[in-house]
């Protein structure tokens, strides 16, 4: 296991306050930044300092925490701080309305202020500790999903993925790069292929500087690449995280994986899809539900602070889209790999979970 997801924590609850790796200045620097309030969070989270949908359902669980926190230091009673907090709360889920596990980490923390039966006192206790909890889950469970991805991953392969899915983006390890990292831990003789991933290039900045630590051969491409690649047969497979997948199967990741998706089915790639099941929305029927994220113009128009196009051109920047579920080979879950029909596999899933917390 190498020094960088072994010793490194994205996000990590500390005394009053939560720590992260602010990820806008990955990799020129390589920085921690000390999050104290609820607005200091949902600001964190809007601006992407701290990024990847598991570690924005942790880093929204700390902001709960820290809205709580500084309620207690006003003079309200009980009833006034659960009120004021519920507030706070919802406030915090809206701070970006893709990914899905922000909505449902903060769902946890507002199912323990309402069921608490504690002072305020004991009503922030409790949120910090379940913030806590929901740092190791996140780790433990990205090693489940790497080890039943390891199981699909052929001696040898050439890997491509898109976006940043690893470590940094989730408290550790990483999902689809949890993939990667299981494989390469039981065959070194697989590489990996990275899509920079305009406008953010998550992929150029980050994905490459996790693999390149951990020592597994990658190579960068431009996010155009990939067909030329497929075709030349050096893709044997791709992974992917998600943002959210509805009950269908349908997924939300970041810009640009539906035209990876596209091209692997044409070239009969195998192309799967890794996310923990907070990551899968049972709420909404189709990807056509899924709100995507409309973001500023200047991630495209400029780079590290310089315009590159007209200055006065039209701009449109979802920074999401949303993969059908018939391009999907597999969704690769802590709980193993669901498979067509989706529909099926993921209500079985659940209803399996369901059973297990009421203990049928």
């Amino acid at each position: 296991m190498s020094e960088f997801h072994s010793k490194i924590k994205t996000i990590e609850w500390v005394d009053n306050y939560s720590k992260m790796v602010d990820q806008t200045l990955v990799p020129y620097e390589f920085k921690y930044v000390n999050i104290k309030t609820g607005d200091e969070m949902f600001d964190a989270i809007k601006t992407m300092i701290v990024r990847g949908a598991p570690a924005i359902g942790v880093a929204g669980a700390h902001g709960v925490v820290l809205y709580a926190q500084e309620l207690a230091e006003e003079n309200l009673s009980r009833d006034e701080f659960v009120r004021a907090l519920l507030e706070k709360a919802d406030y915090m889920a809206g701070a970006r309305p893709t990914a899905v596990n922000l909505m449902w980490a903060v769902k946890k923390q507002k199912e323990i202020i309402k069921n608490s039966k504690s002072d305020i006192s004991g009503i922030v206790e409790e949120l910090k500790e379940n913030g806590i909890k929901l740092e190791k889950e996140d780790v433990e469970i990205n090693k489940k999903i790497g080890d039943y991805g390891a199981e699909v991953v052929p001696r040898g392969a050439s890997i491509l993925t898109h976006c940043n899915a690893g470590a940094l983006a989730t408290v550790g390890y990483g999902t689809a790069l949890g993939v990667v990292r299981s494989a390469f831990a039981k065959d070194p003789t697989i590489q990996v292929f990275a899509d920079e991933t305009r406008p953010r290039q998550q992929g150029a900045r980050i994905t490459t500087l996790e693999l390149t630590m951990d020592g597994i051969p990658t190579t960068l491409i431009t996010d155009g690449m990939c067909s030329y690649f497929m075709k030349k047969g050096m893709i044997d497979m791709v992974v992917v995280g998600a943002d959210r997948i509805a009950a269908n199967g349908d997924t939300a990741n970041k810009i640009g994986t539906y035209t990876v998706a596209i091209s692997a089915k044409y070239h009969n790639v195998p192309f799967y899809v890794a996310a923990p099941l907070s990551t899968i929305d049972t709420s909404i029927k189709t990807g056509d539900e899924i709100v995507i994220e409309e973001r500023s113009r200047e991630e495209v128009t400029h780079i590290n602070g310089k315009i590159i196009c007209a200055p006065e051109v039209n701009v449109i920047n979802p920074g999401f889209d949303v993969t059908p579920h018939e391009l999907i080979t597999g969704i690769i879950t802590e709980k193993g790999i669901l498979r067509p029909d989706y529909r099926k596999s993921i209500a079985d899933v659940f209803e399996k979970e369901c059973a297990l917390c009421t203990g049928l």
